[in-house]
């Protein structure tokens, strides 16, 4: 029996095995090296290692892809199989119970689990890491605010990972809107630790809920050497960078790091990398820019991607992609495939049946209306929905690009007065925001005051020339 880094027991019986599972822990947290690699050398040494086994779980759901949960789930099948599990830690039992929950789609029951493993161990890493990105995954703001601070107090400033576990924590306080907290700790973790990337991502989110786009982009120039390289998660924090771009009116650099970085000819080869292509190419869309083509690249990866239903937030991207490429029997055909799977009631525990059903399916269709040109059907789907885009996961940021298209389809299709209201909310929320004034004012020259949106259309511009100058 040996312990681990926090002094957690575990079953394991070769020591060696534990820490290739903490190196596992540290690729994971810097979003580097060879997680799965890590976790293969830990069951070459101890194949019965419970942890080992669990975190191979995990990940094969995180990657939110089906293929790879099916390998994951055959993996910890034929381990629970041969297992005597009465002669495990309790610990371990309940990591392997909530990686078997997690592996059968149950991603809010193995929230939980993992929440009762912190309680109990609170210097667990692993369920503090899992549980964050899984909090992540189902859009749970309390849940990614307080998991890991509630366990902050067993942690000192010298244990392994305790500013990674600051960045997380980061995380959740912006996504709980306590963005004052949110950006002191995220700025005392990355003080502490230049390569916590998602503790810089926990910083720039922050910044983009302030409206703060320019202190942002200023922010990452900083610290171009600590986040762009060495690090898979570069993709996304460019893909932040480009949004900054986007609000300060720079569309040909935002379109730039999509060709250069988000969607070169070596990425793009799994569902985590195509969300930020489709989501920006979308963006752009929206205001009328010509991507198609970038689409059409999208859409060819995507097509063998959605069977099976695993992760409606992918099949919102995937949908974005299908219909800015023109490919409506795409869009058609994976709308027709939910809805098929729906039909055939699946498990209640089924986390995505419910994401799938009461919001993926609506803003699918709502994206599909929306290319056709039906901006009325487009704004009949979304505006239900519009204040429970959480439920189905991601951050305040990724689910922005549903509500910029429920403003865009309301001005598009003349509904000025819902228009005015909506991007009002967003100037309350914002009010740093260059896109939200340049919106309002739009919806008000509908409303025929053109005297007040003239004055609000130089206010945006202000703003963005403001947040410019901070660059």
């Amino acid at each position: 029996m040996h312990k681990d880094e926090w002094g957690n027991a575990t079953t394991a019986l070769e020591a060696g095995a534990v820490q290739q599972l903490e190196s596992a822990f540290d690729c994971y947290v810097h979003f580097r090296g060879d997680i799965a690699g890590c976790i293969e050398s830990a069951l070459e040494l101890d194949g019965d290692f419970a942890l080992a086994q669990a975190f191979r779980g995990y990940i094969g759901v995180l990657g939110t892809e089906a293929k790879a949960a099916v390998a994951a789930r055959v993996h910890l099948n034929a381990y629970l199989a041969r297992t005597d599990l009465g002669k495990l830690l309790e610990r371990e039992r309940l990591h392997l119970s909530a990686a078997d929950a997690f592996l059968n789609g149950d991603f809010h029951g193995a929230s939980i689990a993992l929440e009762l493993i912190s309680q109990a161990y609170p210097r667990d890493v692993m369920a503090l890491i899992v549980g964050h990105q899984i909090d992540f995954f189902t859009g749970d703001a309390l849940r990614l605010e307080r998991r890991v601070g509630d366990a902050l107090h067993a942690w000192t400033a010298d244990d392994l990972h305790h500013s990674n576990l600051l960045g997380m924590h980061a995380f959740g306080l912006e996504e709980m809107g306590q963005h004052t907290r949110a950006l002191e700790v995220g700025l005392e973790a990355v003080t502490r630790n230049p390569k916590d990337v998602w503790g810089i991502h926990a910083v720039t989110h922050t910044y983009e809920e302030l409206g703060r786009f320019g202190e942002g982009t200023r922010f990452f120039d900083e610290r171009l050497d600590d986040w762009t390289s060495g690090n898979y998660f570069n993709l996304h924090n460019w893909w932040h960078y480009a949004l900054f771009a986007l609000e300060l009116g720079d569309d040909d650099r935002a379109l730039a790091i999509n060709d250069a970085v988000l969607f070169a000819d070596n990425k793009g080869d799994n569902a985590l990398e195509l969300l930020d292509s489709s989501a920006l190419c979308w963006r752009l869309l929206l205001e009328g820019r010509a991507v198609g083509e970038r689409f059409l690249k999208q859409a060819a990866i995507w097509r063998g991607k959605i069977e099976p239903a695993f992760y409606a937030f992918n099949d919102m991207h995937a949908v974005m992609s299908f219909v800015g490429a023109g490919a409506e029997s795409d869009a058609l055909e994976l709308i027709a495939s939910r809805e098929r799977w729906l039909a055939t009631s699946p498990s209640a525990t089924v986390s995505n049946a419910r994401m799938t059903r009461e919001i993926g399916l609506p803003i699918c269709k709502a994206l599909l209306e929306f290319g056709r040109g039906n901006y009325a059907a487009c704004v009949r789907y979304l505006y239900p929905i519009r204040q429970r885009l959480h439920e189905f996961g991601g951050s305040h940021a990724q689910r922005d690009v549903v509500l910029k298209t429920l403003l865009e389809a309301a001005l598009r299709d003349g509904q000025y007065a819902l228009a005015r209201d909506l991007s009002s909310e967003r100037m309350d929320a914002r009010p740093r925001s260059p896109y939200n004034w340049q919106k309002h004012a739009a919806a008000l020259n509908g409303l025929g005051e053109t005297a007040k949106a003239a004055v609000i259309a130089h206010e945006a511009a202000k703003r963005r020339e403001a947040g410019r100058a901070l660059v």
